[in-house]
C-alpha cells in the first residue's frame, strides 16, 4: 500500500467510463417468448434503442439510429412500445423521441422499416403518446394521448385513446378515436380484463401528485370498443394508489398506500394481499411504472422492500413472498412476465443494472440481457455501509455513506478524507444502492460520498415521505446536513473539507444548503429549482406545475414562503465556491431558473464568490450525452480539488470567474487546462 493524500490517488474510473456506462435497462417487455427492453446508448447522442433476446440467446438492437425509443408524456415519458409475435414474425408499435409520433414496426419484414400511425401537431409541444397496449383483434392499440391545446406548458389535456393500427391516423387527428373524456389531468394507460370487457386505468388532478393521491378508474368495454361507465372504485385525495393490473382469474389488483405503505388489495377486500411495513409500489415518475406482475398459475412477481427492493414471488392466498436468490440490492420499477418467466431490471453494489430472468417454477434466476461486465477491477469499487443517523428533533434520516476506498492506496493516517453529500432528485425518490461508476469516480481518488435519503424519500413508508409536505428546503436542507456533520464529529470526515452536490430537486437542496447553512465549503449544482415563484408559475411543465402547493404550501395562502426559501433570492448569502451545470433544452427545470440566481449574485457588492456556471446545447433535464457527462464530471472533481487542496492527476482545471486565476491548492495542482465558463 502506497501513501497518498486523499483526493491524489491515480484511479482507472475516468470520467469518460463513467460516462460510458451510465444509464440503465429499462420497459422490459415479452414479444411471444422473446424478452426486450430498451437500453441507453450515451455515445450515440444519448438515445435509447429497442433490444430484443432471441431464442437461442442472440442478443440485437431491433432499431438502429437515430431511431429513439423514448415519449415525452409529462416530461418524464414512460411505457413506449408494446409488441407481440405474429406468424410472419415480431410486430411492435414504439414511439419516437423526435417527433414523439407512435411508430408501428416489423423487424423482420423485408426492407422494414418503422412506419407512422400517428399525426403530428404544430400546437405547442404537439401530440404525444405513451403506454402502449396492443389490441390487434380490433385493429388498434390503446395508450394515453397528451395533446397540446396552446403554447404554454400547462395548455394540455390528456385521455385514453385508440389509435388504428392501419396507419390511417397518421395524417388525421380525427382517425384516433378518444375513449375518455378528459374529465382528468392525468390518466394511465388502461389495463384490460382478461375477457376483454372491463378497463381500469389510474387517474389524478391538480395540485395532487400522484404519490399523494389517485383514483382507480373502472369501466366497461362495449362491443364497439368504447368505455362505458367509467366510475371510481378506490384511491381518493390522501391515497395513492400506483398501480392496477388483472389476474387470470379476472381479479382486479392494486397496489395502494392507505395503510402508510403501499400494499396490494383485491378490489372490494379491505385487508391487504401481504400486509407488511414495506413498499409494493412507489411514486409514478413515469405512466407505466410496474411493480407487480400477475401470473398464470396465480401468483404474482413483485418488487418490493423497505429501501432497498427485491424480486419476489407472492402467494396472494398465503400472503407469503419467497425472494429470488441473487446478489441484487435493487430492483427498478418494470416488470414482464410469460407463463412461469418473469423478467425485470436489478443491479447490486457491485454489478450495474443488467436485465433478470426468474424462473417461478425453478426460483431460478439469471442475467439474460445487458449484463454487467467490470471495466475495471472491481477492487477499485467502493464498499457502502448503510447507516441511520439522528437529525433535528430525533427524526431518522437514511444514507448510504461511500468512504473513499482504493486497493493500492491509503491517506496519511493523521488527514481525514473529503467527503461529498449527494442530495437526490425528486424530491419525492431516492438514492438505490446499486454500483454507480459516477460515485466510484470519487471514491477511488480518495473523496468520499455520503447519499441521504432525506426526510420525504420513497421507500420507507408514507409517513416519512410526507415529512417534506411545506418543508421543501427546511427538512431536507436539515438532513443533509445532519449525515455531514455526524461524519465529522464521528471522525470519518473532514469538517473542513465538506461539499454538496445534487441534481433536479437535489440541486434545490444543493442550493439551499449553501446559501441557508456555513456546512458545506463548496457545491455542485446540476439543472436546478431555484426561483420557486417563477417555476410554479408557469415556467415548468405540467405534471409538476402544482407540486411546489404541497412541497411549499398554497401560494395563494403562503406567497412569502415562496420568496424567503427561494435560493434565487438568498443568492447574496452564499460565501462558498459553487459550480452549476445546465442543460440549455431543459423544460423541466429551465434555464432562466439559473440566470436570475447568477444575476442575483451579481448584483451582490463587496463580494466575489468563485463559482462557474456551464452549460449544454442539447441537453434537458438529466444528461445524457457521453461527452456532457465527461466535462461535467471533471468539472466538478476540479471544484473539490480547488477549494479542498486537493492534487488528482490528469484533471482539467475548471476556471472559477470570480479569480483572474483558477484557485489553485495550497501544496500545488495540477497544470492547468482552462475551460472557459459559457
Amino acid at each position: 500500500m502506497q501513501n497518498l493524500a486523499y483526493g491524489s490517488w491515480p484511479s482507472p474510473i475516468d470520467a469518460a467510463l463513467a460516462a460510458a456506462h451510465d444509464g440503465h435497462p429499462e420497459f422490459v417487455g415479452f414479444v411471444g417468448d422473446e424478452a426486450w427492453w430498451t437500453e441507453p446508448r450515451p455515445t450515440e447522442g444519448g438515445r435509447r434503442t429497442l433490444v430484443r433476446r432471441q431464442a437461442d440467446g442472440t442478443q440485437e438492437p431491433v432499431l438502429p439510429a437515430p431511431w429513439n425509443v423514448r415519449s415525452r408524456v409529462i416530461e418524464y415519458g414512460g411505457q413506449p412500445w408494446a409488441g407481440e409475435m405474429r406468424p410472419e414474425g415480431p410486430f411492435v408499435v414504439f414511439v419516437n423521441f423526435a417527433d414523439q409520433r407512435l411508430y408501428a414496426y416489423e423487424p423482420d419484414a423485408p426492407d422494414a422499416r418503422p412506419r407512422p400511425l400517428t399525426p403530428v401537431s404544430p400546437v405547442g409541444g404537439g401530440l404525444r403518446w405513451v403506454d402502449p397496449r396492443l389490441r390487434p383483434e380490433q385493429g388498434e392499440v390503446w395508450c394515453v394521448l397528451e395533446e397540446f391545446t396552446g403554447d404554454g406548458p400547462t395548455d394540455v389535456r390528456r385521455v385514453v385513446a385508440a389509435v388504428p393500427l392501419d396507419g390511417s391516423a397518421a395524417q388525421d387527428r380525427d382517425a384516433v378515436r378518444e375513449l375518455t373524456d378528459g374529465s382528468h389531468r392525468f390518466v394511465t394507460g388502461p389495463r384490460l380484463s382478461p375477457d376483454g370487457g372491463q378497463a381500469a386505468w389510474l387517474a389524478w388532478d391538480h395540485p395532487r401528485m400522484p404519490w399523494d393521491g389517485t383514483e382507480l378508474i373502472l369501466a366497461d368495454v362495449t362491443e364497439h370498443g368504447t368505455l362505458r361507465g367509467a366510475r371510481p372504485v378506490a384511491g381518493g385525495p390522501e391515497e395513492s394508489i400506483a398501480q392496477a393490473d388483472w389476474t387470470p382469474d379476472g381479479t382486479l389488483l392494486y397496489a395502494s398506500d392507505r395503510t402508510g405503505w403501499w400494499n396490494l388489495y383485491r378490489l372490494g377486500e379491505d385487508t391487504p394481499v401481504c400486509p407488511r411495513e414495506e413498499e409494493f409500489g412507489g411514486p409514478l415518475w413515469k405512466i407505466g411504472y410496474r411493480w407487480f406482475a400477475p401470473l398464470e398459475s396465480g401468483l404474482v412477481a413483485v418488487v418490493h422492500g423497505r429501501g432497498a427492493t427485491a424480486l419476489g414471488i407472492l402467494d396472494p392466498e398465503t400472503g407469503e413472498v419467497v425472494d429470488a436468490a441473487g446478489p441484487w440490492t435493487e430492483f427498478t420499477p418494470t416488470l414482464a412476465v410469460h407463463g412461469s418467466r418473469i423478467v425485470g431490471v436489478a443491479a447490486s453494489p457491485r454489478s450495474a443494472y443488467e436485465v433478470v430472468e426468474l424462473d417461478a417454477r425453478t426460483g431460478r434466476a439469471r442475467v439474460i440481457g445487458a449484463g454487467h461486465a467490470d471495466p475495471v477491477d472491481p477492487a477499485h469499487y467502493p464498499e457502502p455501509q448503510i447507516r441511520t443517523f439522528t437529525g433535528p428533533a430525533g427524526r431518522e434520516v437514511h444514507a448510504h455513506i461511500y468512504p473513499p476506498h482504493h486497493p493500492d492506496h491509503v491517506a496519511p493516517g493523521d488527514e481525514l478524507p473529503p467527503y461529498v453529500v449527494w442530495a437526490h432528485g425528486g424530491p419525492t425518490g431516492r438514492a438505490p444502492l446499486v454500483l454507480d461508476l459516477e460515485i466510484a469516480y470519487f471514491t477511488s481518488r480518495g473523496i468520499g460520498v455520503a447519499e441521504v435519503n432525506y426526510g420525504g424519500s420513497a421507500g420507507h413508508g408514507r409517513e416519512y415521505r410526507n415529512r417534506l409536505r411545506e418543508q421543501w428546503g427546511v427538512v431536507d436542507v436539515e438532513d443533509c446536513a445532519a449525515v455531514a456533520l455526524a461524519l465529522a464529529e464521528e471522525g470519518t470526515a473532514d469538517r473542513h473539507r465538506l461539499a454538496i452536490r445534487g441534481g433536479s430537486a437535489g440541486g434545490w437542496t444543493a442550493a439551499a444548503s449553501l446559501t441557508g447553512t456555513d456546512v458545506y465549503a463548496c457545491g455542485t449544482i446540476l439543472y436546478p429549482v431555484l426561483d420557486l415563484g417563477e417555476w410554479g408559475s408557469g415556467e415548468t411543465h405540467d405534471f409538476e406545475s402544482q407540486y411546489l402547493e404541497t412541497l411549499i404550501g398554497p401560494i395563494a395562502e403562503v406567497p412569502g414562503r415562496y420568496v424567503e426559501r427561494s435560493p434565487s433570492e438568498r443568492a447574496d448569502r452564499i460565501t462558498a465556491p459553487f459550480l452549476i451545470l445546465q442543460g440549455l433544452d431543459d423544460v423541466i427545470c429551465p434555464p432562466a431558473q439559473c440566470e436570475r440566481f447568477l444575476a442575483r449574485l451579481a448584483r451582490s457588492t463587496g463580494r466575489r464568490v468563485p463559482h462557474a456556471y456551464l452549460t449544454f446545447e442539447g441537453e434537458g433535464h438529466g444528461f445524457r450525452r457521453a461527452d456532457t457527462m465527461v466535462r461535467a464530471l471533471e468539472s466538478e472533481l476540479s471544484l473539490y480539488a480547488q477549494v479542498f487542496g486537493l492534487r488528482p492527476p490528469g484533471i482539467p482545471t475548471l476556471h472559477l470567474t470570480a479569480r483572474e486565476e483558477p484557485v489553485t491548492a495550497p501544496t500545488g495542482s495540477v497544470p492547468p487546462i482552462v475551460e472557459s465558463t459559457q
